[in-house]
């Protein structure tokens, strides 16, 4: 995985509530078993019509908006526990999604495929809808190291949540098995140690 230490970027607003993992990937999508091609076909109910031309008022389509950072509604991933749901964001090629609340599941695949989810309060989501309203080329930092993200069109920032151990993947760049192999000298010399 790519190193996640800290993000500057423009923005997509995609202010709808209740995003499950359907909407996300639908579950036509679902026969692939790698990750391949998911980006393509992330919101492809919202983003495409039935011939497979794009909706041209559906935000992924509009050039207006862009950048590495999607924010949605409250309430995102929610629904079935697909992994390819992480797969299509990651695929599509954002590195952050802010919502004010995700779905367990949803949270934790993102985690473990390189996308760091951000839980923000309600009002500091609301203003940041409201300056990429403004100005399609507001940007967020997000500082994986110090915990923040920030609005830079307003200055303002607010601290996240995030398990210590994804922390540490994610700044290192990490999957679950490089981790485990990154302590493996740790590993023998305890086995060593305590060898019967």
């Amino acid at each position: 995985m790519e190193k996640f230490q800290t993000l500057t970027s423009t923005y997509v607003p995609l202010p709808i509530e209740n995003v499950d993992t359907d909407q996300i990937i639908p579950a036509r999508f679902l026969k692939a078993t790698d990750k391949e091609g998911f980006g393509n076909n992330l919101f492809a109910d919202w983003r495409y019509n039935k011939d497979g031309s794009p909706k041209a008022d559906f935000v992924l389509n509009d050039p207006t908006y862009s950048g590495q950072i999607l924010v949605a509604g409250k309430n995102f991933g929610s629904g079935s526990s697909r992994e390819h749901a992480a797969w299509a964001v990651a695929g599509y090629g954002f590195r952050t999604v802010v919502s004010s609340f995700f779905a367990d599941i949803f949270r934790n695949n993102s985690l473990n495929n390189g996308v760091l989810p951000v839980v923000v309060s309600p009002e500091f989501l609301s203003e940041i809808f409201t300056s990429v309203t403004a100005d399609s080329k507001a940007t967020l930092t997000i500082d994986l190291e110090k915990q923040t993200i920030t609005n830079n069109a307003t200055g303002k920032s607010e601290t996240f949540d995030i398990n210590p151990y994804k922390k540490e993947c994610l700044m290192k760049g990490l999957d679950d098995i490089d981790y485990l192999l990154s302590k493996k000298d740790m590993t023998e010399e305890y086995e060593n140690e305590h060898t019967l």
